[in-house]
C-alpha cells in the first residue's frame, strides 16, 4: 500500500529535494508551502501542491482529514539565526506555533511518524564537535524555537504515542537555494552578490568556522528515515564533517563563479563563532549516500545558478526590533 506524506516547505530548497526523494521511493506526497521563501517551479510535478500556511489551522485540519497522512515531513521554517533576535514574534509564530498546529493534527489523526528538521542552532556555544547527547543551550530565538519543538515532540511521544524523528542539519547548500535571501545561507548570499557585481560581505573577521553540507547528501537520509524503525524517536545531526572558515568559503565561491575575490568586512554580529557536529550516530544507522566533495557540490550549485540567474523574491519587511540591527540589514530590501 502506498504511503502518503505531507511535506511542508516543499517549494523551498531542502524540502523540494526531499520531495524528489520521496517520489522516487514510491510515496504519494502532498506539498504545503506559502511561497514566502520558495518557488512554485521547485515543486516536483508528481506531488499535489497546496499553497497555504502552517499557521492556517483550518487548512491543516482539512488536509489531514482529506488525505489521512501516514507521515509528516516538517521542513517549513524561516531559518535565519542572526536575524531571529530582531523578529521574535515572526520567528515564534512561524517556527513554533506553526509546528504546534501540525503536531495537534498529527495526534488527532494517528500519524505514524513526524519528521522534524531542527538545527544545530539548538546547541548554542558548546564544546566541539557538538553531539546529540549534549544538553541544548540555544543563544538565539531561532534555536530556542527549534528546541521548543523538539521538546514538544518528546512530550507528544510520552503523552500521545506520536513517533518522531528529529534531524539537526546545518549549512546545507546546493541547487534551488534561495539566492535572494540576504539574511541566511552564506554560500547563496555570496553567489547572489557575485551575480550583482558586488563584493562579498563578511561579518567580523571571517574566521567563523562551519561544516557545509551538499543537499544530495542530506535529502535522501531525511526521506528514507521513516522506513528505518530504529530511527524512530531519535535525534540525528546531519551534514558534512568538512570544516571551512567563512573567508575560505568566500575564496572558493569566487573560484567557482570565475571572479576575482573581493570582500567587504562588516561589523561583527552576535553569532556562534565555531559550530560543527559529530555525525557518528547517523552514520551507524543510515547507509551512506553517494559521496560528493565540497568542491563538486559547489560546482553543481554554481552551474545551476549561472543557468537560472537571479530570481525575484518577496522582500522581507517584518523587522520588529531595530536596536543593534546590523547596518547592512537596516537598508531597504530590493524585490529582485
Amino acid at each position: 500500500m502506498t504511503s502518503t506524506a505531507l511535506l511542508t516547505g516543499g517549494a523551498g530548497f531542502i524540502g523540494s529535494h526531499v520531495a524528489d526523494e520521496l517520489i522516487s521511493l514510491g510515496c504519494r506526497v502532498v506539498v504545503l508551502d506559502d511561497l514566502s521563501g520558495g518557488y512554485r517551479e521547485n515543486v516536483n510535478q508528481q506531488t499535489e501542491f497546496i499553497e497555504g500556511s502552517i499557521n492556517d489551522v483550518s487548512l491543516i485540519n482539512d488536509l489531514f482529514e482529506q488525505h489521512r497522512f501516514d507521515y509528516v515531513f516538517h521542513l517549513a521554517a524561516y531559518a535565519a539565526e542572526g536575524l531571529s533576535h530582531f523578529i521574535k514574534r515572526f520567528n515564534y509564530e512561524n517556527n513554533l506555533i506553526g509546528s504546534v498546529n501540525l503536531l495537534n493534527a498529527s495526534i488527532n489523526h494517528e500519524l505514524k511518524c513526524f519528521v522534524f528538521t531542527s538545527s544545530i542552532a539548538v546547541y548554542g556555544n558548546q564544546p566541539l564537535p557538538m553531539r546529540e547527547d549534549m544538553t541544548p543551550l540555544p543563544v538565539d530565538s531561532y534555536g530556542i524555537a527549534k528546541f521548543a519543538v523538539e521538546q514538544e515532540l518528546t512530550i507528544c511521544r510520552e503523552m500521545f504515542d506520536l513517533n518522531y524523528i528529529i534531524f539537526r542539519p546545518h549549512n546545507v547548500f546546493g541547487e534551488r537555494q534561495n539566492l535572494s535571501d540576504r539574511y541566511r545561507n552564506v554560500i547563496g548570499i555570496f553567489i547572489d552578490q557575485i551575480m550583482q557585481g558586488k563584493p562579498l560581505t563578511v561579518f567580523g573577521d571571517g574566521e567563523q568556522s562551519r561544516a557545509f553540507s551538499y543537499i544530495k547528501e542530506v535529502a535522501p537520509i531525511i526521506a528514507r528515515s521513516v522506513f528505518e524503525n530504529a530511527a524512530y524517536n531519535q535525534i540525528f545531526n546531519l551534514g558534512s564533517n568538512t570544516i571551512f572558515t567563512v573567508n575560505e568559503i568566500a575564496r572558493r565561491v569566487c573560484q567557482t563563479m570565475d571572479v576575482e575575490l573581493r570582500i567587504s568586512y562588516l561589523e561583527e554580529r552576535a553569532e556562534v563563532k565555531h559550530a560543527y557536529c559529530s555525525h557518528e550516530k547517523v552514520a551507524r544507522l543510515f547507509k551512506p549516500t553517494q559521496p560528493y566533495s565540497f568542491d563538486e557540490g559547489l560546482s553543481r550549485m554554481g552551474d545551476w545558478a549561472k543557468r537560472s540567474g537571479r530570481r525575484k523574491s518577496r522582500p522581507f519587511d517584518a523587522i520588529e526590533v531595530r536596536k543593534r540591527l546590523p547596518g547592512s540589514w537596516s537598508q531597504p530590501e530590493r524585490s529582485e
